[in-house]
């Protein structure tokens, strides 16, 4: 969270966002300075700046913005933007953290449209509370026969 970074959020985890960190910049500072893309057909300001809103085409926008310079451009939540980025091959690398409870059921982060792709653990830490930390970076095509 140290390294120098641009967020993309979807709409519904940038409205928790936007009423929380504005008032909480001693926490994480660097949230509030960051740019913040959000994916959204229904909004298209907001007082947290600097935002930038992005409709209509989400994944074609997305990848131009990665085209460009700039910081690592994180996604946090967003579950249902992150199923379009994992439609469209727009994920370079997965941050996971895996927690030692079970709440019922929810999203799956890999459901219907994920293309197959290898990853290779690149970093991972077991926290004293047993939540697993990982990184999986892309590792090209999936080869048969692999695991």
């Amino acid at each position: 969270m140290n390294r120098p970074f641009d967020l993309l959020l979807g709409r519904k985890t940038f409205e928790i966002w936007e009423q929380y960190w504005p008032h909480h910049a001693d926490i994480w500072p660097e949230v509030n300075t960051a740019t913040k893309y959000v994916a959204s057909n229904t909004r298209t300001s907001s007082t947290w700046q600097p935002s930038v809103f992005l409709n209509g085409d989400i994944a074609g926008k997305i990848a131009g913005i990665k085209q460009q310079q700039g910081p690592d451009l994180q996604v946090w939540g967003s579950a249902n933007l992150a199923q379009t980025l994992m439609q469209h091959d727009l994920i370079d690398s997965f941050w996971l953290m895996i927690f030692p409870i079970t709440l019922g059921g929810g999203k799956k982060l890999f459901a219907d449209g994920a293309i197959p792709a290898a990853f290779r653990v690149t970093e991972n830490e077991v926290t004293p509370n047993g939540v697993i930390v990982v990184n999986y970076e892309r590792a090209g095509a999936v080869t048969a026969g692999s695991v």
